[in-house]
């Protein structure tokens, strides 16, 4: 006899009739022998087996066998029950009664902050009542099952005992506890680790002795001595060092490697995603959509969607999704700085999984992401703290920024990060698709609110501590802006947040070389201060050169020794740096297999000139707003690389 499958119904509303599902005349004690003896291994469905066909509950025990559940999640995340459907069965079918906690004070909580936050993740609170203590269990993951068996054992205690739905306990622990989150979304880091922390500039040493540096190598250009050769050359070494390195990067012998999937559905831990959403109702639809066809099973997927307090686009939005399990909306707190950061720490504390990924609302990524990450966790050991998937941009064929944009994000990510990777060296983190340990994660604090690129910034972190990232062979498709002033906006974000990161961690500069290693301060220095600088750089050598072609004193025959010198340097930094990054680029879009829009880096000495504007642009925000945090609008993609390819090919 051929067994059922277990196919999703419609989404169950709370207000809905449960009994919807049961069929005239059909009875649990009718179903065949081998159906009833698998049902009795799941006892969290006997409150329910009067009310939905034998073959749907069979259905749904096999599935919680398979993937190490409780068959009521199965039967919520298909859309057979709502949540609070099941919570009333399950309350008359144990005798005990429902707790809405829409009434309950804080007060009547007798316990600690920390530990309403934690009672939260593991659905069980205790509330102290005029006559006794009680406890109040949320159903969730096997929870119904633990609380039928503890009844069934010690049946007296079910005067202590009353259930509440996952949305009843989420809301009491957020209304009660949402000041604690704000704390700690926004001062937790500064609080704990001052020294990490973009807000606690009690020292601006870096940044003052950066801008003096660079104030003076403009002065030296503008008088043009025989000392300023000096400081041409310098500035011409870091432009070409920090170009180089990622040529050698490029040349190092990497092999990739797959991790080689080995858990079934049954072992697989809980994983946690954090999605921090921002005026992008539009964008809701396919990032639901995205996260959907994650192959990963969703009774063991636990998805917190954070959005603003004041986004209330994008969060009617989300609420006409009639969203279930394993999808939860977080608000973000009011306080601190309105920034990415805060928002995911907001969502962190929240968090159930054994590790959590990190994705932005413009995001799609491969469906086999989560295994390949989790095969990569498992395949190292405890020091291996993040996985990072490869970004590449979705909307390349939208114009000529875009088509740059891809070779870019393929020469970072699919040669250059994964030559530090194989180093083990500290790198930035892509922003997103980052896969994070949990527990490692909460013990460095989370991200830096105050810094506007935490990626960046947590990669250092997590070197800094020991720790070392890994590169997976599962892409994520971005969308990228398309004209000029978004991607300006993005840029001096990006540079703005650099320096922040390269700040934040030259306070000390002593204790960085130690716990970073020789290898790895030069590395920070290359790819954080270094990616400033080298823009800065060009912007200067660029005005210098166009003045001096303008001027005509290239070839007036007025020129001196130092004036040939110093355009003899500049052409030769110029055109070095633009054939080791044309070169790169091109790597990488071979390996993105994308290899037509190559004759578009011939445009890469223009691009480099946004590139400078974006940095000098940021240097002066990081003065007057360093907190600010531009936003980039998504949603107005005109290609998709995804959606004219069935089965895109790895680029491997």
């Amino acid at each position: 006899m051929r067994k059922p499958e277990f196919h999703p119904g419609p989404a169950g509303r709370h207000d809905r009739d449960i009994s919807y599902g049961a069929r005239p005349g059909s009875r649990p004690d009718s179903a065949p022998a081998w159906i009833r003896a698998r049902l009795a291994a799941c006892p969290e469905l006997d409150c329910v087996r009067h009310l939905l066909p034998p073959a749907i509950l069979a259905a749904a025990e096999l599935r919680a066998t398979e993937t190490g559940t409780g068959a009521d999640r199965v039967l919520i995340a298909g859309g057979e029950l709502s949540d609070r459907d099941y919570v009333r069965a399950l309350a008359r079918h144990c005798g005990v009664a429902i707790e809405t906690l829409r009434t309950t004070p804080r007060s009547a909580c007798p316990v600690s902050d920390a530990d309403l936050l934690s009672g939260l993740a593991s659905g069980i609170v205790p509330i102290r009542t005029p006559d006794n203590l009680i406890w109040v269990v949320a159903p969730w993951h096997l929870s119904a099952r633990f609380l039928i068996a503890t009844l069934r054992r010690y049946p007296e205690t079910r005067s202590r005992v009353r259930v509440a739905t996952m949305e009843d306990l989420r809301d009491f622990v957020h209304r009660e506890a949402e000041a604690v989150v704000g704390c700690r979304a926004a001062y937790d880091l500064r609080a704990r680790q001052p020294e990490f922390s973009a807000a606690a500039m009690r020292s601006r040493t870096p940044l003052t002795w950066f801008a003096a540096g660079m104030g003076c190598a403009a002065a030296l250009l503008a008088v043009q001595s025989s000392f300023t050769i000096v400081i041409d050359i310098a500035l011409a070494l870091i432009f070409l060092g920090w170009s180089g390195l990622r040529v050698v990067a490029m040349l190092l012998a990497f092999t990739p490697h797959y991790p080689r999937i080995r858990r079934g559905d049954d072992a697989l831990p809980i994983y946690s995603i954090i999605v921090a959403i921002y005026r992008e109702a539009e964008s809701a639809p396919d990032l639901v959509a995205a996260l959907t066809r994650l192959d990963y099973p969703k009774e063991r997927l636990d998805i917190k969607l954070v959005v603003e307090s004041d986004d209330m686009e994008t969060r009617l939005a989300l609420n006409l999704m009639d969203l279930r399990a394993p999808f939860e909306i977080v608000i973000a707190p009011a306080a601190g700085p309105r920034t990415k950061p805060k928002a995911l720490n907001a969502a962190l504390p929240f968090v159930r999984g054994r590790y959590v990924a990190v994705f932005d609302a413009e995001d799609r990524p491969e469906p086999q992401q989560l295994r390949i990450a989790l095969a990569a966790f498992e395949e190292s050991d405890q020091r291996l703290a993040c996985v990072q998937a490869r970004l590449t941009i979705d909307n390349t064929r939208d114009n000529w920024i875009t088509r740059l944009f891809t070779a870019e994000y393929a020469a970072l990510f699919d040669v250059f990060l994964p030559g530090l990777a194989a180093w083990r060296m500290p790198l930035p983190l892509g922003g997103t698709s980052n896969h994070f340990r949990t527990e490692t994660l909460r013990a460095l604090g989370g991200w830096d609110p105050y810094n506007v690129t935490e990626d960046a910034d947590l990669g250092i972190r997590l070197a800094r501590a020991g720790y070392h990232t890994a590169l997976v062979q599962s892409s994520t498709y971005e969308e990228a802006p398309a004209r000029l002033a978004p991607w300006i906006r993005q840029r001096t974000r990006w540079f703005k947040g650099y320096l922040q990161t390269w700040a934040v961690h030259m306070r000390n500069p002593l204790r960085l070389w130690r716990e970073l290693r020789p290898g790895g301060f030069l590395v920070f220095q290359l790819v954080i201060g270094g990616a400033v600088l080298a823009a800065l750089v060009h912007g200067i050598f660029a005005c210098v050169l166009a003045v001096q072609i303008a001027t005509g004193l290239l070839w007036s025959g007025k020129t001196g020794i130092f004036e040939h010198a110093f355009a003899g340097l500049y052409v030769a930094t110029l055109i070095t740096g633009y054939l080791m990054s044309g070169l790169i680029g091109f790597v990488g879009l071979s390996r993105r297999r994308l290899a037509g829009s190559a004759p578009y880096l011939l445009l890469l000495p223009f691009y480099w000139v946004l590139l400078s504007i974006a940095a000098w642009r940021g240097v002066f925000q990081l003065i007057w707003s360093p907190y600010r945090w531009e936003k980039t609008m998504h949603g107005l993609a005109r290609t998709s690389r995804r959606a004219t390819a069935t089965d895109l090919p790895n680029p491997w």
